[in-house]
Formats: structure tokens, sequence, C-alpha cells
């Protein structure tokens, strides 16, 4: 087969590494791609935005599947796009991809459907909003309704904080129109789970469960990010939580998208939080995770483009997935000012070297120049390191990360801490 993956970050970097080990892919190719996914794959310089420019290139290279990676194409309907042109693509069309595409659309449907969430309430008056955030108590979590990069939603510790956030959003529009509606939110405590989902229509292959990282320091603290690091498995985690969150969360919103019309066929990712009360969840992503991805899939066995093949020609109940038992840590190095704005083209040093040690290298903001390969975005890579458990494995990423070097690198040192304890 001949694949296009559509995007060009870390995670697109991991779904076109674990596509390139199966005997069924004669040739890669990634739109816009990045300088790591240039040595697996051919990048084309087309945007992920850029549907006519894709539906073209993918005619003229004859490409059998186009799997989508990031979240902003298939909101806006790049899959319905492939569709109507003839092309098999993986990933929900966009009545389906609105799960993500709108956080008010996913409460509501939760609420519907009586799914466990968070109590919410949402609004597209600031004034009526601001009325509302001062009789809540803190802390309190205030969400951009559309997409805004991963960076759309503050958990405020205090009332100022709360205030400014939602400043920010409704008036300021530093997220533009995703800030038009906002949904105020109850803040739930306890332990935060990743599980990403093979799904089709009511048929749901939960993927093994990570854990991410967002805000950008150490201690979980500072502004939140895209995601800092990610672990799998969850030692400390017991697995009847895991099953009740599919049983009870992922199963029952597979159906619920079936029974509102818009049956949902890719990766659905659930964002859950662990409280006294058991699993609730606190987003769903239409696509796959980053950088959860990047622990996910070296973790699978079985041929990624055998369960995408199932789930498009609706055979995904009757494929059988296998996961190892090794476990996987990610750490993701970042540049200097990110997540706001940061500096473009310093050297990346160390990669072989990196690599040589055995640790996964996924690019995710590099390009090259002049042939050096140099920083191009706020996450500049996600370093892997397996091992038979968290420890070696964890132990394996950071002896990767002291060897890579740029210009105000920077990245956390608590990377899967928590399952240690």
């Amino acid at each position: 087969m001949r694949i296009l993956v559509v995007g060009g970050g870390g995670r697109e970097h991991a779904i076109v590494w674990a596509l390139k080990k199966s005997e069924k892919v004669a040739e890669l190719f990634c739109a816009p791609g990045n300088a790591g996914i240039a040595q697996l794959a051919e990048c084309v310089p087309i945007a992920v935005n850029q549907f006519d420019e894709l539906i073209r290139f993918a005619k003229d290279a004859d490409i059998d599947l186009v799997f989508v990676g990031p979240d902003d194409p298939l909101a806006d309907g790049i899959v319905d796009a492939f569709e109507a042109a003839g092309i098999k693509a993986y990933g929900p069309r966009k009545n389906a991809a609105e799960i993500e595409g709108s956080k008010i659309f996913m409460k509501n449907l939760l609420k519907k459907y009586d799914i466990p969430t968070a109590k919410y309430e949402t609004f597209t008056d600031y004034e009526t909003a601001l009325a509302y955030l001062r009789e809540q108590s803190v802390p309190i979590v205030i969400k951009a309704d559309g997409l805004a990069a991963g960076k759309g939603v503050t958990v405020a510790a205090t009332l100022a904080e709360a205030e400014k956030a939602l400043h920010e959003a409704m008036v300021d529009k530093v997220f533009g129109d995703a800030g038009n509606q906002i949904v105020i939110e109850e803040f739930l405590e306890g332990q935060e789970m990743s599980i990403l989902a093979f799904v089709d229509g009511e048929t749901v292959r939960a993927m093994v469960p990570a854990q991410d990282h967002k805000p950008i320091f150490d201690g979980d603290k500072g502004p939140n990010t895209g995601g800092m690091g990610t672990y799998t498995p969850l030692p400390h985690i017991d697995q009847a939580i895991i099953d009740e969150s599919i049983a009870n969360i992922i199963i029952p919103t597979a159906k619920a998208m079936v029974s509102e019309g818009r049956p949902f066929r890719g990766v659905l990712f659930a964002g859950l939080m662990i409280t006294k009360d058991g699993p609730k969840t606190i987003e769903f992503n239409a696509r796959m995770g980053d950088p959860e991805t990047q622990v996910v899939l070296p973790r699978l066995q079985t041929d990624l483009v055998d369960i995408v093949l199932a789930s498009m020609n609706g055979h995904l109940d009757q494929i059988n997935i296998e996961w190892s038992e090794e476990a996987a840590v990610c750490v993701i190095m970042a540049s200097e000012g990110y997540p706001g704005s940061y500096p473009k083209g310093r050297p990346i040093t160390g990669l072989a070297e990196a690599e040589a040690a055995g640790a996964l290298v996924f690019h995710a903001g590099t390009a090259e120049k002049d042939g050096q390969i140099v920083t191009s975005g706020g996450r500049v890579l996600g370093i892997v390191g397996l091992g038979s458990d968290i420890a070696q494995a964890r132990a394996r990423a950071y002896e990767a990360v002291s060897v890579i070097d740029f210009e105000g690198k920077q990245s956390r040192t608590d990377i899967a801490a928590k399952a240690l304890v």
C-alpha cells in the first residue's frame, strides 16, 4: 500500500514509525512532515488545511490510504473531503470530530446520555460568565469551546486567575473564535489517565492506558502545554478502574455518537480523572494524543495497518489486538519560552547518540537547514525510553535526554515519577 500521513508533529512521527514496520506498506508519504519523519517517509510540503492540494497529491501519487493525525483538519472535514474525492481516509468525519471541536457539544452529549463528567455551565456572554464565576468556589476550570492547540484550558487556583483566563478567552480573544463560547467547569481532584481507543461505530477496542503531564514545570506547576511527557503502563492505577472507565465512559460515548447520527470511526481519546467517586470525563479528542501516541504505539504488537483496515471495513470487532508488557516513558524537550513565544532555528546535537543508546527519538518541531537539524517548534522532540518497568524505561529516556543539546532547551525532570511512589 501507498499511505499518506497528514501532519507534522511528534504524534505523526510515531504513526509513520509504526506504519513503517508493516509489511503491507510499500511507500510512505507525510504532509508536511518534519526533519525526523523525512528519515522514514517522503515529506510533501503541503499544509494540513490545504485540502484541495492534499487531494490532488493523493490522486497523483496513487495513495491507497490517508491517515489523518491532527485535530484541526478533522474538525474542518478533511475525511469528508477525501471520501468525496474517492480516497480512503482514516479518521472521524466532520460531524463526529465535533466531539473534540466543540467542548460544549461534548459536555451536552455526556449530560444527555448520563456519562460521568464534571458539573458545568456554558456561556456566550462575558458579563454573564463573570457573574456566574464570582459565585463559584475555587479551584475552577475555564475552557474555550473550540480548538486551541491543547492550550485552551485553564485550571485556576484563585478567583483572580479564573477572571484573567475568562477575560483572555472571551474579550482579548487569545484563542480567536475558539473563545466565543466558554465552559466553566467544576475542578475534579484525583489522578489523570488517558485512554485511546480504536473505534468503529459501537465497536471499541481500547489501547493501553497512559498518563500525560500538561503543565510546563516540575510538580505540575506553570501554564498548560500540549503535553510535556507521558508514560505507560500505570502500575499505581488498578485494572478495575481502567475497565470501569472503558465500560462506563468510552463505550457509552461511542454508542451515544451512533444514536446522534454521528458514528465515530478512527481513534477516540478519553482524557479522564479518577476521582473519589470513580472515573469522570475531562475531555474527548477525535484523534491520537500527543505525546500519548509516542508511548502507546511502541507497545503495539499488532500491525497498525491491519487495525486501520479492519476498522474501515467494519471488522474491528474481529481483530485480535496485542500489546507488549514493556513500559514506555516519553520526555518532551521544548524550546526556550514555550508555551509562550519561542525562538526557531537553533541547531540540535546528540540525536544519533541518543538513538545509539536505545531511545526512540520522535521529532515534533524540527526542520533541516544547511544539512543540520534545527528547532522549529515549541515542543521539539519526544524522547522515549523502553524497559521492563517504568523505572528502567524512565532511566533510559532521561539518559538520552542528557546527551541531546540545543540552546535554551527545557524539559521536566519528574515525568512518570508518580508511578514510582
